[in-house]
């Protein structure tokens, strides 16, 4: 009995020592996800500065193969973590977290394996363009901003060097960008410094009012260092790389189109359609989807063209490319129409949607230098952290080949209720920070964009036949592109075979054409997940609509699908399930 005190006193000891909590699984996964953020922002110090992170505000990024290789292992460590966490451990909406956290290490160390990973330009983009491009998605706000800003163009340089020597090395390999496509790219370089120094993209902050905790002295210098900057290090650099181009690349450009044709082409290709569709369709299978849309589609340009008095849907098209009264005189008419287009759909959102971004977005005509080569429009997105609205880029060159009777379809697409609309939500929405600004999965992005054109005409957006034939010549571009892309990269389709077939079937000028080709050339894969994304948005609309008849309600559809940001399309397929079932419950 005399060791019962002792052993109590023991017991309460026992009590009193600290025992470390066993890690839950959604302990382990918020861990990973934290982990892979740093890693992001460290990794890359310009998006860093995006995201209110400054610590690296002077630096551009290491492009070197050899850091390639260590961002590819480490995306293999992430892997492995995620991979020993089990799924019936964690709940539905961290179930979601894991697998596309774990799509997107698994997709970016796979990307490594292949050699094409060294092919750093195409004709829609470059180092030198991106980099041209810089002081558009920057902060402009304090002298601290404006001094990072003078580092990172100087340390232009050596960026622009390793991405040279990088180049040549897959020059020596094979890994090079088709002849077919190259036509004025050499243009896109030098273009970004031909003017004075502070005329160009570079100084464009500079021009801006002067920040407060700036003396008038200090922005006086910091002007007159800018200038010479872009003078004696941006333009020989610049230069050099145009030398390069056209003194080595260029002459040894591939005489072929296919990316099959390249090293592991076969299978580089068959692995950009899945990442790009988030499918596992054939090429084939593509292929074949793509004629039976054109199909479809072509039925419908055959009767808008009967209802608005044409005998045939080419002597529309032929009336609709050549008729001087629909094309714009000059680039502020263009853009004008394009800014009316898109406050018209503005005043529309909220019959279609619940919840909008509160993040604005403007219009810009697209640089010069490239506007030539690329394509029509395009999206920047913008954020909200660094004061930036996203910003929908208009193509104001060839005035002749940019008809007015395609903006609707271009503006919904581009600004809202497509790009911007989608993008800005995702960045708001309460999800961890790599699905709001890392996941832009291809097929639900632009999946959504083409959707929002079909949603114009519930909108009213097409209320004349050119209108509603620009609409269907857009989707109908889109179709062409699972034809176009799978038959030049698997099936030996020459350039102008291409090029007769989206001729012959869409309203597209002559110049759009050509950019659009270009683009599936040097950019394998990426336009088929377009028409993919759309098939499967609608498909899920017209599910939801016969499941839940009179409950089904258009704006809680549109949340329902912008609800978890963008996300691969099987994942769609269960969220929209869900919210069906949800929605027979209410």
């Amino acid at each position: 009995m005399k060791d019962a005190p002792v052993k109590k006193i023991l017991a309460l000891l026992l009590l009193s020592v600290s025992v470390p909590a066993v890690a839950s699984p959604s302990d382990d996964l918020e861990q990973v996800v934290r982990d892979h953020w740093s890693w992001i922002l460290v990794n890359n110090p310009v998006f860093a500065t995006t995201q209110g992170d400054r610590r690296f505000d002077d630096k551009l990024g290491d492009v070197s193969l050899a850091h390639r290789d260590a961002e590819a292992k480490q995306a293999l460590d992430f892997a492995k973590r995620l991979n020993a966490i089990p799924d019936a451990a964690l709940s539905p909406a961290e179930r979601t977290n894991k697998g596309v956290l774990l799509r997107l290490v698994t997709e970016q160390a796979e990307d490594n394996s292949f050699g094409q990973r060294m092919m750093l330009f195409s004709t829609y983009d470059g180092w030198h363009q991106s980099f041209a491009g810089l002081a558009d998605i920057l902060p402009f706000y304090k002298k601290a901003d404006y001094e990072g800003y003078l580092k990172r163009l100087k340390a232009y340089a050596p960026m622009n060097r390793e991405a040279i020597r990088i180049t040549r090395e897959a020059l020596k390999k094979g890994y090079v960008q088709p002849c077919d496509a190259l036509g004025g790219f050499e243009n896109t370089i030098m273009g970004a410094v031909d003017a004075a120094p502070d005329k160009t993209r570079f100084f464009e902050p500079f021009t801006r009012t002067r920040p407060n905790d700036v003396t008038e002295t200090d922005w006086v210098a910091m002007q007159a260092e800018a200038a010479v900057i872009i003078a004696t290090d941006l333009k020989p650099e610049y230069k050099a790389f145009s030398d390069f181009y056209l003194t080595e690349y260029k002459p040894k450009c591939s005489k072929t189109i296919a990316a099959s044709a390249l090293p592991q082409g076969t299978a580089y290709y068959a692995q950009r359609a899945r990442v790009h569709t988030t499918t596992d369709l054939s090429p084939d299978q593509i292929h074949a989807i793509g004629i039976s849309e054109v199909a479809r589609i072509r039925t419908r340009m055959e009767k808008v063209a009967s209802d608005a008095g044409f005998l045939s849907r080419e002597a529309f098209i032929r009336h609709l490319r050549t008729d001087p009264k629909y094309y714009a005189k000059s680039p502020a008419e263009l853009m004008a129409v394009a800014a009316m287009t898109a406050k018209q759909i503005d005043g529309m959102m909220p019959r279609y949607f619940n919840t909008l971004p509160s993040l604005p977005y403007g219009l810009k005509e697209i640089p010069k230098e490239t506007a030539e080569t690329t394509t029509t429009a395009y999206y920047m997105p913008g954020s909200a952290t660094s004061g930036i609205a996203g910003f929908y880029y208009v193509n104001t060159s060839k005035l002749d080949q940019r008809p007015m009777w395609e903006l609707p379809a271009l503006t919904a697409h581009e600004s809202v209720p497509g790009h911007h609309h989608q993008i800005a939500l995702q960045q708001q929405l309460d999800l961890p920070m790599f699905r709001k600004y890392l996941t832009g999965f291809t097929a639900f992005t632009e999946g959504w964009g083409l959707y929002t054109e079909y949603l114009g005409e519930e909108m009213g957006l097409y209320d004349t036949p050119e209108k509603m034939m620009g609409r269907l010549s857009y989707e109908m571009w889109r179709a062409c592109r699972l034809v176009v892309d799978t038959g030049m990269h698997t099936k030996g389709w020459s350039k102008a075979q291409a090029i007769a077939y989206m001729k012959g079937n869409s309203a597209l000028s002559d110049a759009n054409i050509e950019a659009e080709v270009n683009r599936y050339i040097s950019w394998p894969g990426q336009a088929l997940g377009y028409k993919l994304g759309e098939i499967k948005i609608r498909e899920l609309r017209g599910k939801a609509e016969k499941e839940l008849g009179t409950k089904f309600d258009l704006r809680r559809f549109h949340d329902a699908v912008l609800s978890q940001g963008a996300v691969p399309l099987d994942v769609l397929d269960r969220q929209i399930a869900d919210w069906i079932a949800q929605e027979k419950k209410g």
